[in-house]
């Protein structure tokens, strides 16, 4: 509950903030002459994007399962992240074909304006404070949502840097090609931008795992548990930032129902103690030395 009011809260900063950031931005690259400040602009325009999604997410994913969605609203984040990405690859591929055509055509630029290098300026000092106030309240409330967004800020901030110097250059040369050149540079970060939140979120809705590591982990939380034997059949997916797990367990068939709960009990404390944001673990119990003909999942060889 503390990590979800925390997201809720930063959220609504960062919408704040991001929105002063882009309408400045982009007004001062229309009066500064500027296409890379736009850009830079329409960059902030998405974070703002990404920070109603991440609230929307956030309050979504406070419902509690029923018998429709069992396993929670996690997912819904994804979901409405896969919907930006098409948003933000849009805005940056008409950022990249107006900048090249300007490029190509040699079309006549009016001079950079001040205004435009003081605005990007000031955009830089701004992130930086927003960064540093997000990764804060991340690192205070355990959420990995707003560490992750602490750390797209950075990058952003590398980007405004990118095209104050861009500008500059062009300001103190009058260069005119300069400008849409970084706009170019600006307008291909946004497609990057697009396609990491596309690939991020088909990834987690095909269960797929990018963490591959987690399955040493579960392998040796089994392998600490006295009673716990060949575990297989080991599955591992993402709901948001949250495990899923399920894998299956051989033990003595002489044991009592009371003792395999005992096993299983102990099992789930040793993966939660070496996999962080665990949501569910299902246990499969086998006896010793069944045979399977279906072979899926995760087995212990597959890691070591």
């Amino acid at each position: 509950m503390k990590s979800h009011k925390a997201i809720i809260k930063a959220s609504i900063v960062g919408i704040v903030v991001n929105a002063i950031l882009a309408l400045t931005k982009i007004g001062a690259g229309f009066w500064g002459n500027s296409l890379a400040v736009i850009g830079d602009g329409i960059d902030s325009s998405t974070d703002v994007a990404t920070y109603v999604i991440t609230l929307f997410a956030a309050r979504i994913m406070l419902r509690p399962p029923n018998p429709m969605f069992p396993y929670g609203y996690k997912r819904a984040e994804a979901i409405a992240t896969k919907m930006l990405s098409f948003f933000i690859f849009f805005v940056g591929a008409q950022l990249v074909m107006s900048s090249v055509w300007r490029l190509w055509t040699g079309a006549e630029s009016q001079p950079i304006r001040k205004i435009a290098l003081i605005v990007t300026l000031f955009s830089v000092f701004v992130k930086l404070g927003l960064s540093w106030w997000q990764m804060k309240q991340g690192k205070s409330s355990g959420s990995k949502m707003l560490i992750a967004n602490a750390k797209n800020m950075q990058s952003d901030i590398v980007l405004s840097l990118g095209v104050l110097v861009g500008i500059s250059l062009s300001y103190v040369t009058g260069i005119s090609w300069l400008d849409p050149f970084v706009a170019v540079l600006v307008g291909l970060w946004i497609l990057k931008v697009a396609f990491d939140l596309f690939w991020e979120t088909s990834a987690e809705l095909m269960d797929s795992n990018n963490d591959p590591d987690v399955y040493r982990k579960i392998f040796e939380a089994v392998a600490s548990v006295a009673g716990a034997h060949n575990p297989h059949k080991a599955r591992a997916r993402k709901m948001s930032n949250l495990w899923v797990i399920d894998l299956d367990i051989e033990v003595e068939a002489e044991l009592p129902m009371s003792e395999v709960h005992k096993i299983g009990v102990a099992v789930e404390k040793a993966i939660k103690e070496r996999v962080e944001n665990v949501y569910d673990i299902m246990i499969h119990f086998e006896p010793m030395g069944n045979e399977e003909k279906e072979r899926f999942g995760v087995e212990y060889h597959h890691v070591t």
